[in-house]
């Protein structure tokens, strides 16, 4: 079990995170690069991952990797309206209501169909105008998944984006 003071310092470090990755510009083309960026990943460490990229409303970047299901297209739906609504990581989402000892669904009544709050959906975010998007990765432990997408996300901002 995690205790208060744990989930306090990972909120903090997450929180930190999400504010370093924030990118010049996000375009179409970013969206290819990311999304054939954690593809390669996937296939390389031969990981059972479904990526989603969104820009706006609009679902610019979808592939499904072998051993991958039409559940992980559920769990993506379900990351990115938690983050559309709470403009966070959904991993911080979680960890927030954690660290209250609160469970998200119960305390937001938002209907577990529809609203999670676990990791792998992040914001995409431009400077100087807040989040145009959304990255999400469904298939591994929660962790991993907002790890690969935070990857992927300060790989394109390294590379001055």
């Amino acid at each position: 079990m995690t205790s208060t003071d744990d989930l306090a310092a990972e909120l903090s470090a997450l929180r930190e995170q999400e504010a370093r990755l924030h990118l010049k510009r996000f375009t179409f083309d970013e969206a290819w690069e990311l999304g054939l960026g954690l593809v390669e990943r996937g296939l390389e460490e031969e990981l059972a991952i479904t990526i989603d990229i969104r820009k706006g409303d609009q679902q610019v970047f979808h592939v499904a990797l072998e051993g991958t299901t039409p559940d992980n297209d559920d769990w993506i739906e379900r990351k990115v309206r938690t983050v559309r609504r709470f403009q966070t990581a959904s991993l911080i989402v979680g960890r927030s209501y954690a660290a209250k000892g609160r469970d998200f669904n119960e305390a937001t009544q938002l209907p577990f169909t529809e609203y999670v709050a676990h990791g792998g959906c992040v914001p995409i975010q431009v400077v100087g105008v807040g989040m145009v998007g959304t990255l999400t990765v469904s298939g591994l432990k929660q962790e991993d998944d907002h790890a690969l997408a935070v990857e992927a996300i300060a790989r394109l901002r390294a590379e001055g984006r």
